[in-house]
């Protein structure tokens, strides 16, 4: 595809683009007018030079174009000039597509200015990709002889333009549309128009209903990207350098899958003054550049940042340092390890670029769960022959032999290494070999877990059949429920029949990415309206297909009765302070003994601080030893802030903070928590615990660890609100 692009958009802005047809509560110029903003609001979002927009209004009051002056172009304004689109001239542009009073006006006498304003920007010694989409209802005269549109045709295929003509309830058998008691004029000029696209020829002429279009719009539309090299060099087996029998293929490295995240937001402020000035003054009297938003009341906003030490003898106790004194240090225990920027080279690999395998495994010998990322695949470089030859080779070796091959890859000098294990790949017409980097044994989480097939016990012995253990009735309920719900074959083909596969990779679409994406093209439009709501093929994968769902039920509740699935009763919100406890069969009160003076816990243990304060809370009698015990926890978490070598004691304060809510719940003693999180949270904003630890309130937040509200325990005192003012700083 070009990289250069002209789009024109020719607009019937009649008087009778106002009235609404075949059903619809919006006029034909708004229902029409959603595809066309969102092929400009695209263009306009990808903010690219070359690309081109420009729009034509047929049947306006005004007459507005370069041959204004000849007969036959009445009625027709040029709306935008051909010239990349932004927002600004985006907006300009809203507030002069409306319907017209009057009637009058050609559309197709509308081609000759488009044509002439595509000439003058793109002419044919350039490169560009030339459209003109003309939306009309088709209910206006047109002053053609059918023997004139030859040579339309002609002019278009001249100048390599693709004309597409989409009709406001034009007929369409393949879509489906027929439009009941159409007028003599109307079906005259769709004719008319259908021809003309038709004697451009397939390549460049294009007829359709609008309605086919506007259905198309919930479809996302996949970004084209160009391809990206992210290494091109030799693929080696052996050292070339040193055994002239070593292998040597220069190939080419292109990514295959890459994920594609959605926009980011960029913070902006409320302009105070709504001047002319494009650009904000911080007051050291760096400039930066305003955003071009919504009519210029929005200004970008530049980041600033202080570093300070602590000092007794400053004011305030602390100290501006400047940047430029900084060094850097690495965590070694609880102390720092300073390493000189003269010296920092030695913390890097020196690596030089290469490609090189190191080994083959078989498929069957490798696990899939270690692929570790993106893919990538290999070809050899182009228009050489003799590099084609020997990566065919290659390749057909392992395809043969049903091997991998592992490499080692440096994409440049300089960069840390990387595995890589090479899949061959084989088409017809297509040779390559696919690549996913592989993990190093420190990447690797080793978690063991009881099995699952059988149960040993403390002497020992393996069991394969227990209470824990599914029985074979219940193995097989549930492969049968496993098979109803099978989706391999569920998409129903062109016949009606469920043969294709159901939810292939190229119909599943990233619902955060296009939900963004729809809603700031709608907002940038249309900035006062309710944003709308979400794309119905954003959630087809949400849950499980209804009919499939229906069709299972019956196994389904075959697997409920054969498991024995019961409901949980929920659980309560609080305990007694005194209950009667379940006495062991020895006799022996395990608790009563711990409760002895000599044995109750009465001191947290800073460095087994949950399990300290869990028996200490068990052991409580009465709403002091409550309250010590939250006092105690309470000073250890501050202590763990204090000490803490940046974020390196965040976890266990994070993990104590949720023990300590829970018991709180529990106990049905809500405000010695709160009050507690009132107090640490001015320490901890107010930098007496360490510092800024502005982090670790964040990370607070994450974690939903607030205060505790009236819908978690009945005892507080807190809303709901108050609970999420906390927050606010």
């Amino acid at each position: 595809m070009a990289d250069k692009e002209t789009t024109i958009y020719i607009l019937d802005l009649g008087s009778s683009m106002a009235d609404c047809h075949n059903g619809r509560t919006e006029s034909d110029l708004d229902w029409s007018m959603r595809w066309i903003w969102d092929k400009i609001s695209t263009t306009a979002a990808a903010s690219r030079k070359t690309w081109h927009v420009g729009v034509i209004g047929v049947r306006t009051d005004e007459t507005k174009n370069a041959m204004e002056d000849q007969d036959g172009y009445e009625h027709i304004s040029v709306l935008q000039d051909l010239e990349p689109m932004d927002l600004p001239k985006m907006r300009n542009l809203r507030d002069s597509i409306k319907p017209s009073n009057t009637l009058e006006g050609d559309c197709i006498s509308a081609l000759i200015p488009a044509i002439d304003m595509i000439d003058t920007v793109a002419p044919q010694r350039l490169k560009f990709n030339r459209k003109i989409f003309m939306v009309t209802s088709g209910e206006a005269p047109l002053d053609l002889d059918p023997d004139d549109i030859q040579s339309i045709a002609d002019k278009l295929k001249s100048n390599n333009i693709a004309l597409t003509i989409l009709g406001i309830d034009f007929d369409d058998a393949e879509f489906g549309f027929k439009e009941e008691d159409k007028t003599e004029l109307k079906a005259a000029n769709e004719a008319l128009l259908r021809s003309l696209t038709e004697a451009c020829g397939e390549d460049l002429g294009t007829f359709g209903t609008i309605a086919e279009a506007i259905d198309e719009l919930d479809t996302p539309r996949l970004k084209a990207t160009k391809p990206y090299k992210p290494y091109d060099g030799p693929l080696t087996l052996g050292d070339p350098e040193v055994d002239p029998r070593a292998m040597r293929i220069n190939v080419e490295r292109y990514f295959k899958t890459k994920k594609a995240n959605p926009p980011t937001a960029s913070n902006v402020v409320v302009r105070t003054d709504h001047g002319t000035q494009s650009t904000s003054t911080l007051e050291d009297g760096d400039e930066m550049q305003g955003v071009e938003y919504g009519g210029g009341e929005f200004a970008a906003v530049k980041n600033a940042r202080t570093y300070k030490v602590n000092d007794p003898d400053a004011p305030g106790g602390k100290r501006d340092v400047e940047f430029d004194s900084l060094a850097k240090g690495y965590e070694y225990g609880r102390t720092a390890v300073h390493i000189s920027e003269a010296e920092f080279n030695i913390t890097k690999l020196e690596t030089t670029k290469g490609f090189s395998i190191i080994g083959f495994i078989q498929q069957d010998k490798y696990e899939p769960f270690l692929n570790f990322g993106e893919s990538c695949f290999t070809v050899a470089q182009k228009n050489s022959t003799a590099d084609s030859m020997k990566l065919s080779s290659l390749i057909h070796s392992l395809h043969e032999l049903e091997s991998y091959a592992l490499a080692r890859l440096v994409v440049k000098d300089g960069k840390d290494p990387i595995l890589v294990l090479l899949a061959p790949h084989i088409d017809p017409d297509f040779e390559c070999l696919y690549d996913v980097p592989l993990p190093f044994a420190e990447d690797v989480r080793h978690y063991p877990f009881p099995p699952l097939d059988k149960v040993i016990t403390v002497n020992n012995k393996t069991l394969t059949k227990h209470r824990y253990l599914p029985s074979q009735d219940l193995e097989e309920t549930m492969s049968e429920y496993v098979d109803a719900m099978d989706i391999s074959t569920y998409a129903l083909d062109d016949e009606g029949e469920r043969t294709f596969e159901y939810a292939a990779v190229d119909d599943t679409y990233s619902p955060s990415l296009h939900r963004i994406n729809q809603v700031v093209r709608d907002r940038a439009i249309h900035p006062d309206k309710p944003v709308p709501p979400i794309p119905h093929i954003l959630l087809k994968y949400a849950q499980p297909d209804r009919d499939l769902v229906e069709a299972a039920k019956t196994r389904l509740d075959d697997l409920i009765e054969t498991a024995e699935v019961k409901k949980v009763p929920p659980k309560a919100t609080g305990k007694k302070r005194q209950h009667e406890r379940a006495r062991p069969i020895s006799g022996l009160d395990v608790d009563a003994l711990l409760k002895m003076p000599d044995n109750k816990r009465t001191k947290i243990d800073p460095d087994n601080a949950i399990p300290s304060f869990k028996q200490m809370m068990s052991n409580a009698n009465d709403v002091s030893d409550f309250s010590e015990a939250a006092k105690q926890l309470g000073q250890i978490v501050r202590q763990l802030v204090t000490d803490s070598f940046g974020d390196r004691n965040f976890d266990r304060v994070i993990e104590n903070l949720g023990v300590f809510r829970e018991f709180m719940i529990n106990y049905e003693e809500p405000m010695l928590y709160n009050d507690f999180m009132g107090d640490f949270k001015k320490r901890l904003l107010s930098g007496e615990l360490g510092g800024d630890r502005r982090e670790l309130w964040w990370q607070l937040k994450g974690a939903r660890i607030g205060l505790i509200d009236k819908e978690a325990s009945e005892e507080s005192k807190i809303t709901r609100e108050e609970a999420a003012e906390f927050w606010k700083k």
